[in-house]
């Protein structure tokens, strides 16, 4: 009987393997909003960490968290780390490419509870009422993130916060 059960286990590890492999070797997760807002402005709010308090959904996860900001005060060469509880891990983010006011490139590394290395590109294009925003993240999905996601998928696990975090931008970008 142990060694049925002992095979079964073994099964089942073998096809959750299995199916990790299947599994891509990058993700992307993209949102598209318009705001009614002049692109400058919702650029200022997404090119200055100092501002990310504002709108970004991660900022009220954890109200104890610990951050720093570096570098240039704002767009390339700003640094921001944080450290937090569980709900927001620690890392950092480094502007890398900022052209006014269309586009914010960020190398976002996230330490824990999981490394990951990635980029994230805001587009911003202006429309006859406002600006449309485009918040997209993508990296590789090493293997142990591809077995995560047999059983989720970071439209699950990130979707949300990047429909609250684009929620949150409107709101600020259209304050008066």
């Amino acid at each position: 009987m142990l060694k049925k059960v002992g095979l079964g286990i073994a099964v089942i590890v073998v096809i959750i393997l299995g199916l990790a492999l299947t599994k891509p070797d990058e993700f992307q997760l993209r949102r598209t909003t318009t705001i009614n807002a002049p692109r400058e402005k919702v650029f200022a709010l997404v090119n200055d960490f100092h501002n990310w308090p504002a709108w970004s959904p991660w900022e009220h996860k954890d109200p104890n968290m610990k951050r720093s900001y570096g570098g240039a005060p704002s767009g390339v060469g700003a640094t921001y780390d944080w450290s937090g509880n569980s709900d927001v891990g620690t890392g950092k983010m480094a502007i890398t490419n900022s052209v006014a006011p269309a586009k914010v490139g960020i190398a976002l590394d996230f330490l824990t509870p999981f490394e990951s290395h990635n980029i994230t590109t805001f587009t911003l294009d202006s429309t006859a009422t406002g600006t449309t925003v485009t918040w997209e993240m993508h990296g590789p999905d090493s293997f142990m993130s591809k077995v995560m996601m047999v059983f989720t998928s970071m439209e699950k696990m990130v979707g949300p916060d990047f429909d609250a975090g684009m929620a949150n931008l409107k709101t600020a970008a259209e304050k008066p």
